[in-house]
């Protein structure tokens, strides 16, 4: 796309710009273009940096007490709030929206994902907390189709592999791949399977079955074969190569419904109790109470203390925030990687694509993208479609991070994004009206070999007072529904310190 074009486009830069940051904070920019100035809305990285360099913060006295404490507002600490309305709680989160990483934004009344976009029906905890605040399930019913060499092919794993557009012999490639990976037999062995990386078994193959999951991996688990637990990838191509009806249920605006309608409840009722724009600085416990320094929104310094606090923060925070973390903790949540991960809404006022839920693009700068509304016009024979909102998903390396620091890197990534969207196929160079950036260091923690056998169960012990939530802290990948799972479990935990 080139730069007259994008001059006509409204850009709008949001979420995390912390790159090797223990804290992501928020920053909102239109693009600087000569007729108007940019729009910036967001904090700085004071905190964030003093905190990375391990700034000793002054404890002020304690000015309330609460039953328990729930540091960071994504889905795990709103569903731990949510479990315990009925306490005296208090939830700190750093950004000045809730939700976290999946929270809902709307174009002229077209809600649309920034993060995480569906869940599935066998994972329990999402769809009962759905079901349970009120939300009806949506099913997407559309196995994942791919674009390659500007030709879209339905069903990849299926019956898609008769039809991609590569010579005979790369075809049967892929077919053997699925008949090899189908016959492993993962029980009994699934420690074992854990510990390995993914891309020893693709020795044999064409280098085009490498590269469809170099792409598919970092979208959905944060890592391309040689980084993924080879468990988690036999999982996958089982799943999404059986017979058996797509099992996957979203909502309008993906997994950020769940999350913006709890925080609707709360907010309802328990506002007081919640705190926007609250930075944790520091954790610390005694035989009686936990206590929190944070930074409030005004960037004064407050502490308050809890008979429990659950730190529902990703763990390459956490380890920073707490002083006596045991150092086998300590090392185990140091081991966890993440990676950059921004995601790309690009909105048309007409439609461009309406094909599939979730199409899958190896080669380009993005893995795959979704449309924000497909189960609405699936299940919705009413339903008109204002706008279309395509939502692309981007995940970096590592080495990328520091792409997610300014706003021009931000600016110009989008831009690779819509520029390789409108080459993907016939029809598809037409500009949006706005892109979306939600830039985000470090919100998917990556599946590593032996991280959810051998590190994960360590990050999330208890400790007498601080209890762990989040959705690194079950596995084997993040989910909302992991999340919310861990919710459930530290509530339980809780209840020795909490009482009846």
């Amino acid at each position: 796309m080139d730069s007259n074009r994008r001059d006509f486009i409204r850009f709008v830069v949001a979420g995390s710009i912390a790159a090797g940051c223990p804290f992501d904070l928020a920053l909102q920019a239109a693009p600087r273009l000569p007729e108007r100035a940019p729009e910036v809305d967001g904090e700085h990285n004071q905190v964030c940096h003093e905190v990375r360099d391990g700034r000793n913060f002054p404890r002020p006295p304690v000015s309330k007490r609460y039953d328990v404490i729930i540091a960071g507002g994504g889905v795990s600490g709103l569903t731990t709030a949510y479990l315990l309305e009925d306490r005296n709680f208090l939830i700190l989160e750093k950004e000045p929206h809730w939700g976290g990483n999946a929270y809902l934004e709307e174009y002229q009344g077209q809600a649309f994902a920034t993060g995480a976009a569906f869940c599935e029906t066998v994972e329990s905890p999402a769809i009962s907390l759905a079901q349970e605040l009120g939300l009806p399930m949506l099913h997407v019913n559309d196995p994942d189709p791919t674009i390659v060499r500007g030709e879209w092919v339905a069903d990849t794993w299926r019956s898609g592999l008769d039809h991609l557009p590569y010579p005979e012999s790369v075809r049967e490639s892929f077919r053997k791949f699925r008949r090899d990976i189908q016959a492993i037999k993962t029980g009994g062995h699934e420690r074992e399977l854990s510990a390995q990386p993914f891309s020893q078994y693709f020795t044999g193959y064409a280098p085009e079955v490498k590269a469809w999951w170099d792409s598919y991996g970092p979208s959905n688990w944060g890592a391309p074969t040689e980084t993924t637990n080879a468990l988690i990838g036999i999982y996958e191509l089982k799943a999404i190569s059986n017979d058996k009806p797509d099992p996957r249920i979203t909502w309008p605006g993906g997994l950020g419904a769940i999350t913006h309608r709890l925080s609707e409840r709360l907010l309802a009722t328990r506002a007081d109790h919640m705190l926007a724009g609250a930075t944790v600085v520091a954790v610390e416990q005694d035989k009686s109470e936990a206590r929190v320094t944070y930074v409030d929104a005004k960037g004064e310094l407050q502490a308050a203390a809890a008979r429990a606090v659950v730190m529902a923060t990703p763990k390459f925070i956490t380890w920073r925030l707490i002083p006596d973390l045991p150092a086998v903790q300590r090392d185990a949540m140091k081991k966890m990687r993440y990676i950059p991960y921004p995601v790309v809404n690009a909105i048309f006022d007409r439609p461009v694509y309406n094909k599939g839920y979730d199409t899958w693009c190896p080669g380009n700068t993005f893995t795959d993208f979704i449309v924000a509304d497909w189960t609405l016009q699936a299940n919705d024979p009413s339903y008109h479609q204002k706008n279309n909102v395509l939502t692309f998903y981007t995940p970096l390396t590592e080495a990328e991070r520091s792409i997610l620091l300014t706003e021009d890197g931000c600016r110009s990534l989008a831009g690779r994004v819509v520029s390789d969207f409108q080459k993907l196929f016939a029809g598809s160079n037409v500009d949006p009206v706005e892109v979306h950036i939600y830039r985000r260091g470090h919100p998917l923690y990556m599946s590593l070999p032996g991280s959810y056998f051998e590190v994960q169960p360590l990050v999330r012990q208890p400790m007498e007072r601080i209890f762990f939530a989040n959705t690194d802290s079950q596995g084997p990948v993040s989910s909302t529904s992991e999340g919310i799972a861990a919710a459930h479990r530290v509530v339980q935990e809780a209840a020795r310190v909490l009482g009846s």
